[in-house]
Protein backbone atom coordinates (compact mmCIF):
# COMPACT_ATOMS: atom_id res chain seq x y z
CA UNK A 1 0.00 0.00 0.00
CA UNK A 2 1.34 3.41 -0.86
CA UNK A 3 2.21 5.49 2.52
CA UNK A 4 2.05 9.56 1.49
CA UNK A 5 5.17 11.20 1.71
CA UNK A 6 3.85 13.66 4.33
CA UNK A 7 2.05 11.80 7.03
CA UNK A 8 2.85 12.35 10.16
CA UNK A 9 4.57 15.47 8.89
CA UNK A 10 3.41 19.56 8.86
CA UNK A 11 4.92 22.23 6.74
CA UNK A 12 6.24 23.25 10.00
CA UNK A 13 7.88 19.88 10.90
CA UNK A 14 8.75 18.25 7.67
CA UNK A 15 12.50 19.78 6.84
CA UNK A 16 12.35 20.18 3.09
CA UNK A 17 8.72 22.03 2.80
CA UNK A 18 9.69 24.14 5.62
CA UNK A 19 12.44 25.33 4.28
CA UNK A 20 10.69 26.08 1.13
CA UNK A 21 8.09 27.69 3.13
CA UNK A 22 10.29 29.59 4.90
CA UNK A 23 12.22 30.61 1.64
CA UNK A 24 9.18 31.99 0.08
CA UNK A 25 8.24 33.88 3.14
CA UNK A 26 11.87 35.81 2.81
CA UNK A 27 10.92 36.27 -0.72
CA UNK A 28 7.34 37.38 0.05
CA UNK A 29 5.86 35.48 -2.56
CA UNK A 30 2.62 34.43 -2.49
CA UNK A 31 2.06 30.98 -4.62
CA UNK A 32 -1.34 30.12 -3.50
CA UNK A 33 -2.68 33.36 -4.26
CA UNK A 34 -4.57 32.49 -7.05
CA UNK A 35 -5.56 28.71 -5.87
CA UNK A 36 -6.96 30.78 -1.99
CA UNK A 37 -8.69 32.86 -4.75
CA UNK A 38 -10.36 30.30 -6.50
CA UNK A 39 -11.61 28.50 -2.79
CA UNK A 40 -12.91 31.51 -1.35
CA UNK A 41 -15.14 31.86 -3.99
CA UNK A 42 -16.06 28.07 -4.00
CA UNK A 43 -16.85 28.72 -0.09
CA UNK A 44 -14.07 25.59 0.36
CA UNK A 45 -12.33 28.52 2.49
CA UNK A 46 -13.44 30.98 4.79
CA UNK A 47 -13.44 34.66 2.94
CA UNK A 48 -14.44 35.85 6.48
CA UNK A 49 -14.13 35.55 10.21
CA UNK A 50 -17.23 36.51 11.96
CA UNK A 51 -16.96 37.14 16.39
CA UNK A 52 -17.62 33.03 17.77
CA UNK A 53 -20.76 32.15 19.29
CA UNK A 54 -20.79 33.34 22.90
CA UNK A 55 -21.68 30.19 24.40
CA UNK A 56 -20.15 27.60 27.26
CA UNK A 57 -17.70 26.21 25.07
CA UNK A 58 -16.29 29.36 23.90
CA UNK A 59 -15.86 30.18 27.39
CA UNK A 60 -14.09 27.11 28.48
CA UNK A 61 -11.86 27.87 25.47
CA UNK A 62 -11.37 31.47 26.59
CA UNK A 63 -10.00 29.81 29.64
CA UNK A 64 -7.82 26.91 28.94
CA UNK A 65 -6.03 29.42 26.49
CA UNK A 66 -5.42 31.64 29.26
CA UNK A 67 -4.17 28.86 31.67
CA UNK A 68 -1.85 27.60 29.22
CA UNK A 69 -2.14 28.06 25.52
CA UNK A 70 -0.60 30.36 23.00
CA UNK A 71 -1.29 32.27 20.03
CA UNK A 72 1.30 33.38 17.95
CA UNK A 73 1.04 35.93 15.07
CA UNK A 74 2.06 35.51 11.08
CA UNK A 75 1.98 37.49 8.05
CA UNK A 76 -1.07 36.04 6.82
CA UNK A 77 -2.68 33.73 9.73
CA UNK A 78 -2.81 33.21 12.90
CA UNK A 79 -1.85 29.84 15.08
CA UNK A 80 -3.52 29.12 18.66
CA UNK A 81 -1.72 26.01 20.21
CA UNK A 82 -2.77 24.24 23.35
CA UNK A 83 -0.11 22.13 25.39
CA UNK A 84 -0.89 18.92 27.17
CA UNK A 85 0.73 16.21 29.09
CA UNK A 86 1.10 13.10 26.23
CA UNK A 87 -0.30 10.72 28.95
CA UNK A 88 -3.71 12.64 28.90
CA UNK A 89 -5.25 11.20 26.04
CA UNK A 90 -8.74 12.55 27.14
CA UNK A 91 -7.93 16.36 27.92
CA UNK A 92 -6.07 15.98 24.28
CA UNK A 93 -9.48 14.92 22.69
CA UNK A 94 -11.51 16.89 24.54
CA UNK A 95 -9.70 20.23 24.03
CA UNK A 96 -8.83 19.21 19.95
CA UNK A 97 -12.99 18.44 19.62
CA UNK A 98 -13.40 22.28 21.52
CA UNK A 99 -10.91 23.42 19.19
CA UNK A 100 -12.92 21.83 16.09
CA UNK A 101 -16.11 22.57 16.70
CA UNK A 102 -15.28 26.36 17.43
CA UNK A 103 -12.99 26.88 14.43
CA UNK A 104 -15.03 24.62 11.99
CA UNK A 105 -11.61 22.70 10.95
CA UNK A 106 -9.52 19.80 11.98
CA UNK A 107 -6.70 20.76 14.26
CA UNK A 108 -3.09 19.78 14.04
CA UNK A 109 -1.97 17.01 16.76
CA UNK A 110 1.61 15.80 17.57
CA UNK A 111 3.68 15.10 20.09
CA UNK A 112 6.86 17.00 20.62
CA UNK A 113 9.86 17.02 22.29
CA UNK A 114 12.93 14.25 22.91
CA UNK A 115 10.39 12.13 24.80
CA UNK A 116 7.29 13.10 23.32
CA UNK A 117 5.67 14.22 26.50
CA UNK A 118 4.38 17.24 25.08
CA UNK A 119 1.57 16.93 22.81
CA UNK A 120 0.60 20.37 20.68
CA UNK A 121 -3.21 20.91 19.78
CA UNK A 122 -2.93 23.61 17.09
CA UNK A 123 -5.18 24.97 14.62
CA UNK A 124 -4.30 28.03 11.65
CA UNK A 125 -7.19 30.24 11.27
CA UNK A 126 -7.01 34.76 10.89
CA UNK A 127 -8.35 36.90 13.29
CA UNK A 128 -8.22 34.37 16.18
CA UNK A 129 -6.42 37.01 18.83
CA UNK A 130 -9.13 39.59 17.79
CA UNK A 131 -12.26 36.87 18.34
CA UNK A 132 -11.04 35.96 21.44
CA UNK A 133 -9.92 38.96 22.78
CA UNK A 134 -6.47 37.24 23.98
CA UNK A 135 -3.42 38.94 22.72
CA UNK A 136 -0.62 37.21 20.81
CA UNK A 137 2.57 36.32 22.41
CA UNK A 138 3.37 36.30 26.02
CA UNK A 139 0.70 37.45 28.80
CA UNK A 140 2.57 37.14 31.75
CA UNK A 141 1.91 40.77 32.60
CA UNK A 142 -1.27 41.05 31.28
CA UNK A 143 -4.07 42.68 32.74
CA UNK A 144 -6.47 39.64 32.14
CA UNK A 145 -10.41 40.86 32.35
CA UNK A 146 -13.13 38.80 32.59
CA UNK A 147 -15.40 39.34 29.45
CA UNK A 148 -18.79 40.98 30.87
CA UNK A 149 -20.88 37.82 29.08
CA UNK A 150 -19.17 35.48 31.14
CA UNK A 151 -19.45 37.47 34.37
CA UNK A 152 -23.36 37.71 33.49
CA UNK A 153 -23.98 33.79 33.59
CA UNK A 154 -22.69 31.53 36.07
CA UNK A 155 -22.63 28.28 33.73
CA UNK A 156 -20.36 29.88 31.56
CA UNK A 157 -18.13 31.13 34.56
CA UNK A 158 -18.14 27.08 35.51
CA UNK A 159 -17.00 26.33 32.12
CA UNK A 160 -14.43 29.09 32.07
CA UNK A 161 -12.89 28.17 35.80
CA UNK A 162 -12.81 25.10 33.88
CA UNK A 163 -10.69 25.76 31.28
CA UNK A 164 -8.39 27.56 33.52
CA UNK A 165 -8.08 24.43 36.17
CA UNK A 166 -8.04 21.82 33.05
CA UNK A 167 -4.79 24.08 31.73
CA UNK A 168 -3.47 25.00 35.65
CA UNK A 169 -4.97 23.11 38.01
CA UNK A 170 -4.76 20.20 40.58
CA UNK A 171 -6.45 17.88 43.04
CA UNK A 172 -4.72 16.30 45.49
CA UNK A 173 -5.72 14.34 48.62
CA UNK A 174 -3.76 12.82 51.31
CA UNK A 175 -6.34 10.96 54.13
CA UNK A 176 -3.80 9.94 56.47
CA UNK A 177 -3.14 13.59 57.41
CA UNK A 178 -6.41 15.19 56.08
CA UNK A 179 -5.21 17.19 53.67
CA UNK A 180 -7.18 18.11 50.92
CA UNK A 181 -6.21 20.62 48.08
CA UNK A 182 -7.91 22.17 44.94
CA UNK A 183 -5.17 24.70 43.46
CA UNK A 184 -4.86 26.96 40.56
CA UNK A 185 -1.13 27.80 40.03
CA UNK A 186 0.00 31.08 37.02
CA UNK A 187 2.58 33.78 37.33
CA UNK A 188 -0.27 36.00 35.93
CA UNK A 189 -1.39 38.24 38.65
CA UNK A 190 -4.61 39.35 37.36
CA UNK A 191 -5.35 35.85 36.24
CA UNK A 192 -4.64 34.61 40.13
CA UNK A 193 -6.70 37.39 40.97
CA UNK A 194 -9.65 36.79 38.89
CA UNK A 195 -9.81 32.86 39.79
CA UNK A 196 -10.17 34.36 43.64
CA UNK A 197 -12.62 36.30 42.86
CA UNK A 198 -14.94 33.82 41.09
CA UNK A 199 -14.42 31.49 43.55
CA UNK A 200 -15.79 33.60 46.10
CA UNK A 201 -18.75 34.40 43.55
CA UNK A 202 -19.71 30.92 44.36
CA UNK A 203 -19.21 30.65 48.28
CA UNK A 204 -16.08 29.44 48.43
CA UNK A 205 -13.18 30.05 50.72
CA UNK A 206 -9.59 30.43 48.96
CA UNK A 207 -6.31 31.53 49.86
CA UNK A 208 -3.51 32.41 47.72
CA UNK A 209 0.29 33.68 47.35
CA UNK A 210 2.40 35.09 44.18
CA UNK A 211 2.02 32.09 42.04
CA UNK A 212 -1.42 30.03 43.31
CA UNK A 213 -4.98 30.02 44.44
CA UNK A 214 -6.17 26.92 46.97
CA UNK A 215 -9.20 25.50 48.33
CA UNK A 216 -8.56 23.65 51.47
CA UNK A 217 -11.60 22.54 52.67
CA UNK A 218 -12.44 19.19 52.80
CA UNK A 219 -16.55 19.66 51.60
CA UNK A 220 -15.58 23.00 49.25
CA UNK A 221 -12.61 20.52 47.45
CA UNK A 222 -14.92 18.14 46.12
CA UNK A 223 -17.81 20.43 45.54
CA UNK A 224 -15.76 22.91 43.27
CA UNK A 225 -14.12 19.70 41.60
CA UNK A 226 -18.04 18.57 41.21
CA UNK A 227 -19.07 22.02 39.82
CA UNK A 228 -16.61 22.45 36.99
CA UNK A 229 -16.61 18.89 36.39
CA UNK A 230 -12.40 18.94 36.63
CA UNK A 231 -11.26 15.75 34.52
CA UNK A 232 -14.67 14.37 34.25
CA UNK A 233 -14.55 13.37 30.75
CA UNK A 234 -17.35 11.41 30.57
Amino acid sequence: MHISWSKGFTKETHPSVMKISRTMKRKKIDNFAKWRKEMKALGKIKADYPSFKKDGDLAELIGVVLGDGHIEKFPRTESLTIAANSNNSDFIKRYTELLKKIFEKEPYVAKIGNNKGCTRIRVYQKKISKRLNIPTGSRKNLNVVIPKWIIRNKEYIKRYLRGLYEAEGSFGVHEKTSTYKFSFSNRNESLLQNVFMLLQKFGFHPHRDNVRVQLSRKQEVYKIKELIKFRDYK
